[in-house]
């Protein structure tokens, strides 16, 4: 039989597919969007305000760091470390109010690893 078989199914014969473990029956398949926006806005609200408080705690730790460290008359390099790190960390902290959250963290991270050169220096 070299010829093409028939394309079309009769209605008697199909099947319904079964449902697969990776698409669940119980979950809807179209959710509402104003609640799928509502979740990303909190999302976000939640990562800015947590980049925010994560550099403004750092920028405070820093500025602690700095003003100890001269208190004890460390090198000027780890206080201009010490320094530089918490101006970045303030830095990220801004940047992550202005809703620019993976900035932000890579800032943090930058300052953070700063702060630890300086420490490094001492």
């Amino acid at each position: 039989m070299s010829g093409r078989p028939d394309s079309d199914v009769p209605p008697d014969t199909q099947t319904t597919p079964e449902p697969t473990e990776d698409t669940p029956e119980d979950l809807p398949d179209d959710l509402p969007e104003a609640e799928d926006e509502d979740l990303l806005l909190e999302q976000a609200r939640r990562a800015r305000w947590g980049s925010v408080g994560t550099g403004a705690l750092l920028a405070l730790a820093g500025t602690a760091a700095t003003a100890l460290r001269a208190a004890d008359a460390a090198p000027a390099l780890v206080l201009a470390a010490y320094a530089c790190g918490a101006a970045v960390c303030a830095l990220a902290a801004v940047l992550g109010a202005r809703g620019r959250t993976r900035r932000a963290l890579w800032t943090t991270v930058a300052g953070v690893m700063v702060m630890a050169l300086g420490d490094h220096f001492d």
